[in-house]
């Protein structure tokens, strides 16, 4: 099977429509989420109502295959890695921000207490 039957779609729309577009509100989610101290698990109903707008825009502009599963399973993968990528970013930015007395910034994703 070749890249583009796992993908469903050939690498110019998947790059641009589902990496470039669905990725970009993926991250977006994810720091929506993030910023209203909402838990990491409400990222997986969101991000596959998400990928499947996602594939059926995919469908709709370009004449894709709407229910294959294999380029659904992709898309969902993609999309609560950029969610995650999202809100992990915006919640260490948040807690450095909030409790700058506790905590500093340890990296791009992360934290770390004061004094340890």
């Amino acid at each position: 099977m070749s890249i583009e039957g796992i993908l469903g779609e050939n690498l110019y729309v998947f790059g641009g429509l589902t990496v470039i577009m669905v990725g970009g509100c993926a991250l977006m989610m994810g720091q929506a989420l993030a910023s209203t101290w909402r838990p990491l698990w409400q990222l997986v109903p969101y991000g596959i109502l998400l990928a499947i707008f996602g594939r059926f825009l995919a469908y709709a502009l370009f004449d894709n295959v709407l229910l294959a599963p294999m380029p659904f399973v992709v898309v969902v993968v993609l999309v609560l890695a950029f969610g995650a990528a999202g809100y992990r970013l915006t919640q260490a930015h948040l807690m450095v921000r909030q409790y700058p007395w506790l905590y500093r910034r340890a990296g791009l994703f992360g934290w770390r207490q004061i004094g340890r």
